[in-house]
């Protein structure tokens, strides 16, 4: 029987490698604006919340650079030779997220000072819960499809920020409404816990599924 390859053709790739680019360049552009106005609101309420969730964006710019930097190559050899050093980036900067989300949330638990309501940080929140999970998927679906780890990792931040959104949006509400100001640092916990997880995993090369003849084979690292 013929063995189909499921391979993606070198035009193919062009093609996925240039839709990585720019999603990588759209996600760079929002997570700027989105640190400006969080660390600005933040500063504003004395929200160590939005203070934080700002840094977020600044740690995620750094990984979407990373992606960048390894996909400005047209070479597919090119790309793939800077596949590790990428993945060690991205790892580095879900290291960052989690140390800063941990040291945050436990600052906010023992009660070092309580933020006041900010509109201009729910409205912030709001639009990232809405944005962040489109340009994580579609940045997933071409990673998978192409086999770039790192660019299934760098999605796996982008989704991150979803959850951060959802956490700090839920605070702020609950901060807004009911006063409950212990809410959002133990979700924030939680997630500092995945986003160690996904660190290790990106720092192991896993989480990417390329398609090959014999059906899904997971990408691994170049030292596994």
């Amino acid at each position: 029987m013929t063995t189909v390859s499921l391979d993606p053709s070198p035009a193919r790739r062009d093609a996925l490698a240039r839709r990585i680019r720019l999603l990588v360049a759209v996600t760079i552009a929002y997570n700027v604006i989105e640190a400006a106005v969080a660390l600005t609101a933040g500063t504003m309420a004395s929200s160590s919340a939005l203070i934080g969730f700002g840094l977020d964006s600044v740690i995620e710019v750094s990984s979407a650079a990373a992606v960048a930097w390894q996909f400005s190559a047209r070479e597919h050899a090119v790309r793939e030779s800077r596949e590790k050093t990428t993945l060690r980036i991205i790892s580095v900067s879900f290291f960052a997220l989690a140390a800063y989300v941990a040291v945050d949330a436990v600052r906010a638990l023992t009660g070092t000072g309580e933020a006041e309501p900010s509109s201009l940080g729910i409205i912030i929140a709001a639009l990232s819960l809405a944005v962040m999970p489109l340009l994580s998927a579609a940045q997933r679906r071409a990673g998978r499809e192409i086999g770039s780890a790192s660019a299934v990792a760098d999605s796996k931040q982008t989704l991150l920020c979803t959850y951060l959104s959802a956490v700090l949006l839920v605070g702020l509400l609950l901060n807004a409404t009911l006063g409950w100001t212990w809410a959002d640092p133990v979700a924030a916990l939680l997630i500092a816990g995945l986003a160690v997880k996904e660190g290790r995993e990106a720092w192991r090369g896993k989480g990417c599924c390329a398609p090959t003849a014999q059906g899904q084979a997971c990408a691994n690292s170049p030292d596994q």
